[in-house]
C-alpha cells in the first residue's frame, strides 16, 4: 500500500480492515498500530483469514509457546506490525513484531512467531504508587497505549518517570526499527486559565496518563485523569495534543473543569475511561467520556466544567463542539458514579436518518447511542435526547462493532456477561438482545474488555479477558465465543477460555484487551506475554 494511503487511513479514524477491503493487498497480514484496531475504536478484525469457530473450539487452539517474560505489569494493549526491519539489537532481520510497553518504562519488541525478545530499551525509572494510589501496579510508568505511524515508521509512548526525584511526563517518538528515540522526548507541560482569570498549570504530581494515545489529523492526543481520586483539589481532567514529528505542542489544549472554586475543593472531571482510547472522527473532531466532580452534585454547567458527559472536541482543541449529558449527572457525582468509567465508541456509517453514532456507558450500566452529529446536550429533569439506550450491567469497559450480513451489532461487556446487540437504523432506530454468554470467571470492579475478528461478514468470534477473582491464583482468563447464536439460541456458544496470564495487582482493574492479528490472539498482563494461536 503506498504512504499516502496509509496516511489517509490513519487520519480518517476509519477501521483500517473495513477500508482495505478493496485494495490490492487484501490478503496481507493486519497490523494493529493503535488501541481497538482503528481510531473509531471499533475492536474490529475484519480480515482474520486462520482463526474460525470450529478450530478455536478444537484442541489444535492453544498457547503457541511459553509466556514472554517482562519487567512489569502491562495496562497497555500490544501492537502488532507484520514484516518489520529490526535494524538493532542482537538478531537484525525482518519478523512479526509485537510492540508491548510495560509499566516499568520498558518498551519491548518481541517476534510474534517465537517469543524472542529483539529489543527492549528502559526509559527511567516508573512512579513508585504515586500518592499512595494502588491502582494499576505498584509502579506507574507507561499506563495508556503507544500508537504508531507506520508511514514514518514511529512509535509514539507516554513515559511517566523520575527526573531528579520528581514525577515528570515525556512524550516519545521511537523508530520501530530499533526503539531509539527519532528526535529528543518533549516534556508535557500546559497551562489554562480558570474562569477567575488565574492560570491553572500542569502538574505530573497529580496527573494520570491512563488513556490510549490517539494519532489523527497530524497529531498525537493524550488524555489525563487523576490518580485514585487523590488530591481532587489538584487534579484537573485535561486533554493535550502535539503535532506528529516534531512534537511540537498545540497552541490549545482543553480543561474540562475550568472553575476556581468548588464546595468541596473537589475538580476532577476526568479524562480515564479505563483505559479506552480518545476516538476520533473522518472529519475533525475528537471525542472522550468524562468522569466525576464535585460531589456536591451542584458544578456541571456543561462550560466551565464538563462532568460526567460524552464530549465532541474540534481536532485543533480551541473548541467543545458538543456534549451530552444524562440529566442524572448530580446523582452521578454525588455516588462517584464516573460516566467516564468507559469511553465512546464511534460507529461506522449506518444507514437511516442518524448516519452518524456513538455508544457510550459507565458505572450506572446504561449504554446510550448518541448522534455525533449534535450528541444531545444537557436536558435537566430528562428525557435525556439520545437516539436510543439499553442497560447493560456496570461498565468498566468499552464497547465492540462489528457487522454481519450488513446489519451493525454492538457487543458490550458491563457486569458479567458478553452482550451481542442487534442494531435497525433504518427507517428509524431500534436495537435489540440477540444473544448473550453465560457469566465469565471475573472480578474486580464490573466489567472487561472484548474484541471481535472476522473473515468479512463469516465466522466472527467474539474475544474477552476476564478480571481477576479476588483470591489466590489471581489469574485472568481468556475467552472465545461464537458471535453467530446457534439455531436461534439466544445463548453465545463458547469456543475457548484458558488462563491468560496472572494479576496480583488485585487492588488495581485488568483492563486487557485482547488483540487478534493473523491467527494470534495477544494477552498481556502481569510480567508477560501470552500468544495462543493453531499449533
Amino acid at each position: 500500500m503506498k504512504r499516502t494511503m496509509w496516511r489517509a487511513l490513519l487520519v480518517s479514524g476509519l477501521p483500517v480492515m473495513m477500508l482495505m477491503a478493496g485494495c490490492e493487498h487484501h490478503h496481507r497480514d493486519v497490523p494493529v498500530t493503535t488501541y481497538h484496531y482503528d481510531n473509531l475504536r471499533t475492536g474490529w478484525n475484519d480480515r482474520e483469514r486462520h482463526l474460525k469457530p470450529g478450530n478455536v473450539a478444537s484442541s489444535r487452539f492453544g498457547l503457541l509457546y511459553p509466556p514472554v517474560a517482562l519487567d512489569d505489569q502491562v495496562d497497555a494493549q500490544p501492537l502488532v506490525i507484520p514484516d518489520q526491519k529490526i535494524t538493532a539489537g542482537p538478531t537484525p532481520g525482518r519478523y512479526d513484531v509485537a510492540y508491548v510497553a510495560t509499566e516499568g518504562n520498558t518498551v519491548y519488541a518481541i517476534d510474534a512467531a517465537t517469543g524472542n525478545v529483539l529489543l527492549s530499551p528502559n526509559f527511567g525509572p516508573p512512579v513508585p504508587m504515586p500518592l499512595g494510589c494502588n491502582n494499576n501496579g505498584p509502579n506507574v510508568g507507561i499506563n495508556g497505549t503507544p500508537v504508531i505511524d507506520r508511514e514514518s515508521r514511529t512509535l509514539y509512548v507516554m513515559v511517566y518517570t523520575l527526573e531528579s526525584g520528581n514525577p515528570a511526563y515525556r512524550l516519545h517518538a521511537l523508530d520501530l526499527a530499533t526503539l531509539a528515540d527519532r528526535v529528543p522526548p518533549v516534556l508535557v507541560t500546559a497551562s489554562h486559565v480558570l474562569s477567575n482569570g488565574t492560570t491553572y498549570s500542569f502538574n505530573a504530581t497529580y496527573q494520570r496518563q491512563r488513556p490510549a494515545l490517539l494519532l489523527a489529523f497530524g497529531n498525537v492526543y493524550a488524555g489525563f485523569g487523576s490518580f485514585c481520586d487523590f488530591a481532587p483539589d489538584q487534579s484537573r481532567g485535561w486533554l493535550l495534543g502535539w503535532n506528529a514529528g516534531p512534537l511540537t505542542p498545540l497552541a490549545h489544549n482543553q480543561l474540562n473543569d475550568t472553575q476556581a472554586t468548588s464546595p468541596d475543593t473537589f475538580f476532577l472531571s476526568a479524562i480515564w475511561m479505563s483505559g479506552f482510547g480518545i476516538a476520533a472522527d473522518p472529519v475533525g473532531n475528537l471525542y472522550f467520556v468524562t468522569g466525576n466532580s464535585d460531589f456536591s452534585g451542584t458544578t456541571y454547567d456543561g462550560v466551565t466544567n464538563i462532568q460526567e458527559s460524552i464530549v465532541k472536541l474540534s481536532a485543533d482543541l480551541s473548541s467543545v463542539v458538543s456534549l451530552f449529558t444524562p440529566f442524572g449527572q448530580a446523582g452521578l457525582d454525588a455516588g462517584d458514579l464516573d460516566f467516564g468509567s468507559g469511553g465512546a465508541l464511534l460507529l461506522p456509517d449506518q444507514p437511516g436518518p442518524t448516519p452518524h453514532l456513538a455508544a457510550a456507558a459507565g458505572k450506572a450500566g446504561d449504554l446510550y447511542f448518541v448522534d455525533r452529529k449534535s450528541l444531545g446536550g444537557y436536558t435537566p429533569g430528562g428525557p435525556d435526547k439520545v437516539v436510543g439506550k439499553v442497560s447493560i450491567g456496570s461498565c468498566w469497559c468499552g464497547q465492540t462493532f462489528f457487522a454481519r450480513h450488513g446489519h451493525a451489532r454492538v457487543v458490550s461487556s458491563g457486569g458479567s456477561q458478553v452482550t451481542i446487540w442487534k442494531l435497525q437504523t433504518s427507517p428509524s432506530f431500534a436495537i435489540a438482545s440477540e444473544a448473550s454468554s453465560a457469566p465469565l470467571s471475573t472480578g474486580q470492579a464490573p466489567g472487561f474488555f472484548t474484541s471481535v475478528s472476522s473473515e468479512g461478514s463469516n465466522d466472527a468470534i467474539v474475544w474477552a479477558v476476564s478480571r481477576p477473582i479476588n483470591n489466590s491464583p489471581a489469574n485472568v482468563l481468556l475467552y472465545a465465543f461464537d458471535a453467530q447464536p446457534a439455531g436461534g439460541s439466544t445463548t453465545l456458544t463458547q469456543l475457548y477460555s484458558g488462563v491468560a496470564g496472572n494479576w496480583p495487582n488485585t487492588g488495581g482493574n485488568a483492563n486487557i484487551v485482547p488483540v487478534v492479528a493473523d491467527g494470534k490472539v495477544f494477552v498481556a498482563s502481569n510480567q508477560q506475554l501470552a500468544v495462543f494461536g493453531l499449533h
